[in-house]
C-alpha cells in the first residue's frame, strides 16, 4: 500500500510478488575489468521475460550504476519481469579508469556492454541458482534513462554516422526521456561536444515506448522538453509515447527515491511511470496482452486530472 499517491491507484497493475536478487553478477569482457550487473528477478515462476535496464550519465555518485533505479527494477520484477542492470563503463563509481581516450561517456563501450549481456545469458544465470534455467532468452526488451536512452536507442536501430547498432535479439524497447536529434539541433558547443549525439531515429523499426517530462530543461538543446520526444516522431517502431506533467528528466524519481537526481519527486508521477511502463512491457511479453491498452483507457477517462497523456501512432 502507498499512501502517497492518488490518480495513479486507479491504474490497473498485477500485485507483487517476491523477488530475488544477485549482485555483483559478473561478466568477461575483452581487454578490460568484468562487467557488473545486478538481476533482479521473480522468486517463482518459469520462462521469464528479460529487460535490459541502461542507467543514465546522472550527478550521483551511485545510482548511475547497478545499484541505481530500484524504484523501476524492482516494480517491474515484482510483477513477472526479470530485470538485468550493468554497471556501465561510463559510472563514477565502477566504470573504467575516466583518464581513457572514450571517457567519460564511453557510449560505444556501452552499447558492447549491453550485447555482452545478450551473449553472456547463460554465464548470467549460471551465477544466479534461484533463476537459473527459468529465463526465456527469446523476449527481451532494453530500457534507458536519459543517457540509457541513447544507449538503447542505438541497440533499437538508431544509426549514427550510417553505421548500425542493432540486435535482432531485442523485440521492444522503453525510451525515458533520452536525448533527441543532435547536430544542428543543439546549441553550437553541445554539437561539438556531443557529435554522437547525432542519431537518426529513422531505422528504429522494433516497438518502442517514448517517455517525456513536460517539464523537462534539456540545457544541450535551444529547444524545450519535446526534444525528448523526437524519437517518438521520427522513428517508424516508435507507436506511442507517455508524457508526465508537472515533473522533468527524473519522471517523479525513477533513478532513485528521494534522490538528487529526481528535481521534482513526484509519488503520483512515479507511479504512473512504472504502471505504464510495465503496462506497455507486458503487452509486448504478451504475459498481459491487454494490459496497456486497459492502462491507456483508464488514464484517459481520468481526463485533465490524470497527470499524464499518451499519443499513439495510427496502426
Amino acid at each position: 500500500m502507498n499512501r502517497l499517491i492518488d490518480k495513479s491507484r486507479h491504474l490497473p497493475t498485477p500485485a507483487p510478488a517476491l523477488t530475488v536478487a544477485y549482485t555483483p553478477i559478473q561478466l568477461a569482457m575483452p581487454g578490460r575489468p568484468p562487467l557488473e550487473l545486478r538481476l533482479t528477478a521473480p522468486a517463482v515462476g518459469s520462462d521469464l521475460p528479460i529487460v535490459l535496464l541502461s542507467h543514465g550519465f546522472g550527478p550521483s555518485n551511485y545510482l548511475p550504476s547497478k545499484d541505481g533505479y530500484a524504484p523501476l527494477a524492482q516494480f517491474w520484477a515484482e510483477r513477472g519481469v526479470a530485470v538485468i542492470q550493468p554497471t556501465h563503463a561510463s559510472s563514477r563509481v565502477a566504470g573504467l579508469d575516466p583518464d581513457l581516450a572514450e571517457a567519460p561517456f564511453f557510449w560505444r563501450e556501452r552499447v558492447a556492454e549491453m550485447r555482452a549481456i545478450l551473449d553472456q545469458l547463460d554465464q548470467v544465470e549460471r551465477q544466479a541458482p534461484a533463476v537459473a534455467g527459468r529465463l526465456d532468452h527469446t523476449r527481451v526488451a532494453v530500457a534507458g534513462h536519459s543517457f540509457g536512452g541513447h544507449t538503447c536507442s542505438l541497440l533499437l536501430g538508431a544509426r549514427l554516422d550510417g553505421e548500425d547498432f542493432s540486435d535482432p535479439r531485442i523485440g521492444a524497447g522503453v525510451l525515458l526521456t533520452a536525448p533527441g536529434r543532435g547536430g544542428a539541433d543543439l546549441t553550437p558547443e553541445n554539437a561539438e561536444r556531443f557529435p554522437f549525439f547525432d542519431l537518426d531515429f529513422g531505422h528504429i523499426e522494433t516497438p518502442t515506448l517514448v517517455v517525456c517530462g513536460a517539464e523537462d530543461d534539456p540545457h544541450f538543446t535551444p529547444r524545450g522538453p519535446e526534444w525528448h520526444a523526437d524519437a517518438f516522431y521520427d522513428a517508424p517502431g516508435a507507436e506511442a509515447l507517455l508524457t508526465l506533467q508537472n515533473v522533468g528528466h527524473g519522471l517523479g524519481g525513477i533513478a532513485g527515491l528521494d534522490a538528487k537526481e529526481t528535481e521534482s519527486e513526484d509519488p503520483d508521477a512515479l507511479e504512473i511511470t512504472r504502471r505504464l511502463t510495465l503496462a506497455w512491457l507486458r503487452s509486448k511479453f504478451v504475459i498481459g496482452p491487454d494490459d496497456w491498452e486497459k492502462s491507456r483507457g483508464v488514464l484517459e477517462s481520468l481526463g485533465q486530472d490524470a497527470g499524464a497523456k499518451v499519443a499513439a501512432k495510427a496502426q
